[in-house]
Formats: structure tokens, sequence, C-alpha cells
């Protein structure tokens, strides 16, 4: 028994180093955006706020739905000492109250939207035993009362509800689709975080090696004089600085790879190697058609839509509460009380019910009308925000679709830059090893090569956050000439 322990201890040391086993993902542009729609944090929380919207939207439908509804009392003993008045006398006595009451009713009820009412179709059936003085029960039925309440004048919360929360799902929508673009546009920019971290390594090494061959050429020329003491000394001071760029390039490459990782939901385990992505150099982007699937498919219409609504619903508020207050209740119905179940059922008296209720402040020093006027006067502040921020977004429009159509050319002048720039340095480190250029003119040409290299990754990656930047504001996918939609339907339906 025990050898088969050893040997089981012995094979599970062998294998556990598989599970813990670093892998190395190559990754595009598109696989990273991909990873961190489908498994971020921040995914999951765009989701999860979704779907709060879409069951609060839910519940608002379920306002307009008839209710069916069960009440009941049970067992309600109810021994006590109370206080009657008799009538003629005036002479108050304690009597002795024994009894116990039992209730139950289902009713159907249902709002009215358009006229902020409210009916109520409702059965009953109730029985009250008495135990002293006498000894006695009774039955006392509804078999069926329908109910009626209406404000006059008053607040329709429904309807302004019916204008208001429609909008406010279809923002939810919206609001989604824009969260992830914003996860788009936050994957791109670690993307290119970590590519040039990686790019500043990828250089860091390859100029050490570079720096390492010349230096090894130049002691050799320094040896039989063909150089200064200056030029090998700027040589040997330029490998010790590619040895520190190695050392924060490497901490800095550490940084930008977990910060990437832990995004897209990565452990340790895994390494990521990025691959260069290219540009769409004949994408041109139009300021009036950016602007109005801005206007046309983002949130920020619906949003300023809901605001003034909002506003406006205020105003009707206000507007509700000043004057006469009144309610009409009607109610029909059949009853019937006996000491027997079955006679409670039978020959039904019917009843009816018909009041209205008035309520009007004679004296509020002016409250009501101050609550209008501010309700008023918060509805053009409204109404001005609205409009500026409709200016502001005119204007941040035309910014972004300048300046992407300016990053098309950047692009392409940095790529010639880098391009002229490896090939200068080539050239140089040839004339340098044949002894036709100083040390000077190599160092410069490699700080002018890295830095070539640095602008052009550094334009490219601008490119890209600029277009899903606007993309993350028209919904619109420029390049594929579509609409970003979602399946809410089946997002709904994949969480529950």
């Amino acid at each position: 028994m025990r050898s088969l322990t050893g040997v089981f201890f012995v094979l599970l040391l062998a294998v556990s180093p598989l599970f813990s086993q670093q892998r190395t993902l190559v990754m595009t542009l598109d696989d990273v955006i991909e990873t961190a729609r489908e498994q971020s944090q921040d995914a999951l929380i765009a989701k999860h706020s979704f779907l709060s919207s879409y069951w609060s939207y839910r519940s608002y439908k379920a306002q307009l739905l008839p209710s069916l509804n069960l009440n009941s009392t049970l067992g309600q003993y109810n021994r006590t000492l109370s206080q009657v008045q008799n009538s003629e006398t005036g002479e108050i006595n304690y009597v002795e109250n024994n009894s116990l009451y039992n209730s139950l009713s289902l009713s159907i009820d249902q709002n009215i939207p358009f006229t902020g009412g409210n009916v109520s179709v409702y059965t009953s059936l109730n029985r009250l035993d008495q135990f002293s003085p006498f000894n006695e029960g009774t039955w006392n039925t509804q078999p069926i009362n329908i109910q009626y309440t209406q404000p006059i004048r008053g607040f329709n919360t429904l309807k302004w509800e019916k204008k208001i929360e429609p909008k406010r799902y279809e923002m939810a929508k919206q609001d989604y689709l824009g969260q992830m673009e914003s996860i788009t546009v936050q994957a791109t920019t670690l993307f290119f975080d970590l590519l040039l971290a990686q790019s500043a390594l990828d250089m860091a090494r390859k100029n050490h090696e570079s720096t390492e061959f010349s230096y090894k050429i130049a002691n050799e020329r320094y040896a039989i004089g063909m150089i200064s003491k200056s030029d090998l000394l700027q040589l040997n001071l330029r490998l010790l600085n590619n040895e520190l760029s190695i050392s924060e390039a490497e901490l800095d490459l550490r940084v930008k790879l977990t910060k990437l990782r832990t995004y897209l939901g990565y452990n340790e385990n895994v390494d990521i190697e990025l691959v260069v992505p290219e540009i769409k150099s004949s994408l041109t982007l139009d300021y009036d058609d950016v602007l109005y699937r801005t206007l046309t498919n983002s949130s920020f219409a619906l949003e300023n839509e809901i605001s003034i609504l909002e506003a406006q619903q205020e105003v009707a508020r206000a507007k509700s509460e000043v004057g006469l207050q009144a309610t009409l209740h009607a109610t029909f119905g059949l009853n019937q009380v006996d000491e027997r179940f079955k006679n409670a059922y039978m020959n039904l008296l019917d009843q009816e019910v018909l009041g209205l209720t008035l309520s009007m402040p004679i004296l509020d020093w002016g409250l009501s009308k101050g609550r209008v006027k501010v309700a008023k006067s918060l509805n053009d502040v409204v109404e001005m925000e609205v409009a500026q921020k409709e200016q502001e977004m005119r204007e941040d429009i035309m910014f972004r679709v300048l300046q992407f159509n300016l990053q098309s050319q950047q692009c392409s002048v940095s790529a010639q830059a880098d391009s002229i720039g490896r090939q200068r340095y080539e050239n140089t480190r040839e004339r340098f090893l044949n002894g036709t250029a100083t040390v000077t003119d190599l160092n410069t040409a490699q700080t002018e090569m890295d830095d070539a290299i640095t602008n052009y990754l550094n334009a490219l990656g601008n490119y890209w956050k600029y277009y899903y930047e606007i993309r993350q504001l028209a919904l619109y996918d420029y390049m594929n000439d579509r609409m970003l939609a979602e399946d809410f339907d089946k997002l709904v339906e994949n969480e529950y």
C-alpha cells in the first residue's frame, strides 16, 4: 500500500507542472478585442447593467397588465373588553368581546394608463364567530364587486411612464452597445501599450547586440590608433545605457503584459505576443454621416429626450397639485349575510357606492404656485443644457473626424520614416564598419531609427483608437459598412 502511495505521489509531481505550464498566445488586434468583449470584467458589468434595465422595463410593463391578488385573514382571535356608549342615555359600559374572524378575497386589478384610474373586480368571503355573550357564527359574502377609482385633475403617473420607459429601455440597449465599444477602445489602448513595450524591449536588445559588436570593433581600431579614446568611451557609455534600457524595457513589458492579461481574464501562466496590425488607408469618414448616425443610433439623442420629458413631467406634477383636488369612487356589487354558508349565497342584495372626495387649499401663501414656477424654470434649464450638449457634440464629432482622416496620412508618413530610418541605420553601420562613419554618426542613426519605429507604432495606435472612438459614438462599423447590433433577446435568455 505504501509503495502504491509513493508511486502515485511521484506521478503527481511529474504531471503537476503540466497544469501550470506557461503558454504563449499570438494575438492580433481583432483577437484581443473579441476576447475582451467576451470575458473581461467590463463586459460582465455591461451585461448585468443591461439586464437590470431589462427587468426594470419588464416591471413597468407589468403595471399595464391585470394582476390577480389573493388576500386573507386567518384565525384573528379577539378577546377584549370594548367600550360601548348607549346612544339614548349616553352611559358608557364595557362589554366583553370574544370573537374569531376569518376572511378570504380574490381580486383582479387593472390600471388604466389613459385616465390614471384603477378598476378592480373582486369576490370575498368572511366568517365571524361570536363566542360571548352569544355563541353564534355569521357568514358575509360578496360574490362579485366592481370598484373604480378615478382621480380628477390628478397627476397621471402611468401616462408619463408610458412616454418615458420605452425610451429608457431603448437607451439601455444603445448604452450596452456603447459600453461594448468602450471595451473595444480600452482593449485597443492596452494592445498598443503592450505592443510598444514589446517593440521597446526588442529594440533595446538589438541595439545592445549591435553596440556590443561595434564596441568590439572599436576596441580593435583603438588598439591600432584608428579611433580616439573619446569615441571608444562613447560606445562604452552607449553599451551601458543599452543594458539599462533592456532592464527598464523588461519591467515596462511585464507591467503592460499584466494589465492586458488581467483585462482579458487570463492568469499569469499565459504569455501574449502581439501582431502589428495594418490600417485601412482608403477609409475616409464624412462629418455629416458620422453626426447623423450618432444622433440616430447612440443613446445621446434618447438621453436628451428623456431629460426633457422628465422636466415636463415635473411641470405637469406641480400643476396637478394646484387648486381643486378630486377623486371619484364607484362600487357596484352583490352581498348577503347569514348564519348558514349556503344561504349566504342566496337572495343576494345589490350594493352601490358612488362618491366624490374634494380637497382644495384656501390659503397656501403661494406654495403651489411657487412649485410650478420652479418646475418651469428647471424645464427651461434642461432645454438649454440639451441644446448646449448637442452643440458640444457637433464640435467634438467634427474634431474627431478631422483627427481620424489626418491620422491615416500620419501613419503613411510614419511608415515611410520608419523604413528610411532602418535603411539609414544599416547604411551608417556599414560605413562605421568600413571606417567611414564616426561613433557619433552611428549613435545618431540608431536613435533616429528607434524614434521612427516608436513614432510609427504610436501613429498606428492613434489611428485605431480614433476609429473605435468614432465607432463608439456612431454605433456604426464603417470598415464593414454595417450597423452595430446585438441579439438582446438571446442575451436575456442565456442569463435566465
